[in-house]
């Protein structure tokens, strides 16, 4: 991987997405790791300094975190969801070329979700059945539209989202991390977990 020591930058930022998603993929994890080039150890001390980024009590607010990590963002526009406006900011992820990491951030500046996101004009995957949702080829959003009426669920750690939805005739549960899609388990199995 190549990055100056003391540095903090997309590499080692999809170092950290790696780390949470090997969780539940461990060789697609892997194999993204070693595309970027990086060990194990840089990959441990990538995670090492980012939690100590957001733990610290002198920690910037974290829209100012991911713009001094992730540079400029490619876009940034103005969203209203409900009531509420918001600032939704793009970064390309190289790993995930189709995908962008979006940032919502209230107007003072305060980030509301952070999650990987389908690309302003790339095409998604066609689902239309189970056998269609594959570890990482679907955003939490897609399986969302796809699959209606989709009811949100409650993640296992910050970084998770879960969707139960019916397809194909069966009741399923979607885990994702940072918003990309990492298994389909059985409506019932997975409200038991």
């Amino acid at each position: 991987m190549t990055a100056t020591p003391g540095s903090f930058g997309p590499a080692a930022f999809q170092l950290v997405l790696l780390r949470r998603m090997a969780d539940f993929q461990p060789d697609l994890a892997e194999e993204a790791r070693l595309r970027l080039g990086a060990t194990l150890a840089e990959q441990r001390e990538a995670n090492r300094r980012w939690q100590a980024m957001v733990r610290s009590p002198r920690s910037r607010g974290a829209l100012a975190r991911y713009r001094s990590m992730l540079g400029p963002p490619e876009s940034a526009e103005r969203r209203r969801i409900g009531d509420l406006e918001c600032e939704a900011l793009l970064w390309p992820v190289p790993l995930w070329p189709g995908l962008r990491f979006e940032v919502l951030a209230a107007p003072d500046g305060a980030v509301w979700n952070e999650w990987l996101v389908r690309a302003p004009g790339a095409p998604g995957p066609v689902l239309t059945a189970a056998g269609d949702l594959r570890p990482w080829s679907a955003t939490v959003d897609e399986v969302a539209r796809a699959f209606p009426p989709a009811r949100p669920m409650e993640g296992t750690a910050p970084t998770r989202w879960r969707l139960a939805f019916t397809a194909s005739g069966r009741p399923l549960v979607a885990e994702f991390t940072y918003g990309l899609l990492q298994r389909v388990q059985p409506g019932e199995t997975a409200d038991r977990a």
